[in-house]
């Protein structure tokens, strides 16, 4: 088995390779990635990438077609990877998360890829009141973010087929400790400002649904998907992938931190205007289908290994919000640096 992995030099990445290569010991590992946050690193005490055989470097806009040769399964992370980087730069967004993903499975179902998975998310459901979204609710994308994700969902379902299985996991929010942390998630944002300033601030008045999950569950859902066969969820499949339980107000994941972390104080903005992403998931399809892959990592375990690992880190940066540990932050360093191009891409000009 040959499995290549692309954007796997972020957030979720080194969590998913460490899975794969439990999961699959002999199997032929190859990363693809442009590298902006590989710099990035935070308590990893190895190198992620020594648990492949290949890490090749380039921009997924590009992707050379021989690096398909012999490849079983494509796990394709590679994006602008929030709602702030979205907006800054939405015609690359588009690019990356989108039509070089449709461009890539094209290419992966000629060159004889079996499993193409794709990581989808539930912000596609956007505003949502009326109770929690299944996979056949309506969508409401509201950010470039997220209609990158809807336009690839739509384009990749006709290349599906017998001998190409397509599975897009519409992933709840991401959160938890990663060889490269990113603090620009909710929860380990809450994390961070308690440890750091001893004050958790929610601009919102507290009350938006997120659904979450833990980047080592993400990591096992994705070792589900590189190997499903077509029998368990169709040669297409959109599926919520995290678990009921871990639907939670803001508020709430607020108060859960700061009851791990005595002397905290939690403000909440009540006269704010209503937060427009609030959303609630059903994740049966899902439970359904992967019984033995099911999310094992609850908020508080969550919670107490941030705390750990940011302390680890000695983090104390009541200013992080503008450190490198917030992804916007990263690209616009590399941009005025003269490094990156308007587009995103290097131009190594300094």
């Amino acid at each position: 088995m040959r499995i290549l992995v692309t954007g796997n030099m972020g957030y979720i990445g080194p969590g998913v390779v460490r899975q794969l290569r439990a999961s699959h010991p002999t199997a032929f590992l190859q990363g693809f990635d442009t590298g902006y946050f590989a710099p990035c690193l935070t308590t990893s005490r190895v190198l992620p990438e020594c648990r492949l055989d290949a890490q090749h470097f380039g921009d997924v806009r590009e992707f050379p077609d021989e690096l398909l040769q012999g490849v079983t399964a494509i796990v394709y992370l590679a994006a602008i990877s929030n709602d702030p980087m979205g907006n800054a730069y939405e015609s690359v967004t588009l690019d990356i998360n989108y039509k070089a993903a449709i461009e890539l499975a094209k290419k992966a179902k000629k060159a004889g890829v079996s499993s193409f998975v794709f990581a989808s998310s539930c912000s596609v459901y956007g505003y949502a009141e009326d109770g929690a979204r299944t996979e056949n609710s309506p969508l409401d994308p509201l950010t470039a973010y997220a209609r990158s994700k809807v336009f690839a969902e739509r384009d990749l379902k006709p290349l599906a087929s017998p001998d190409f299985r397509i599975s897009c996991l519409r992933f709840a929010t991401a959160c938890g400790m990663s060889d490269r942390l990113r603090l620009d998630l909710v929860v380990n944002d809450f994390v961070a400002s308690a440890i750091a300033a001893k004050k958790i601030t929610i601009l919102s008045d507290g009350t938006p649904w997120r659904p979450l999950i833990h980047v080592r569950d993400m990591a096992r859902a994705i070792d589900w998907a590189v190997t499903r066969p077509a029998s368990n969820g169709g040669e297409f499949l959109i599926v919520n992938t995290g678990t009921d339980s871990w639907n939670y107000q803001v508020k709430d994941l607020a108060q859960a931190v700061a009851s791990l972390t005595p002397g905290i104080e939690v403000s909440i903005n009540k006269a704010a205007l209503p937060d427009k992403r609030s959303y609630k998931v059903d994740f049966s399809l899902f439970r359904k289908l992967a019984p033995d892959h099911q999310p094992r990592v609850d908020l508080t375990e969550t919670i107490r290994e941030l705390k750990s690992g940011l302390e680890e880190m000695n983090f104390h940066d009541a200013d992080f919000r503008k450190s490198q540990l917030m992804r916007l932050n990263t690209l616009a360093k590399l941009r005025a640096n003269q490094l990156l191009t308007e587009d995103l891409r290097w131009s190594f000009a300094a």
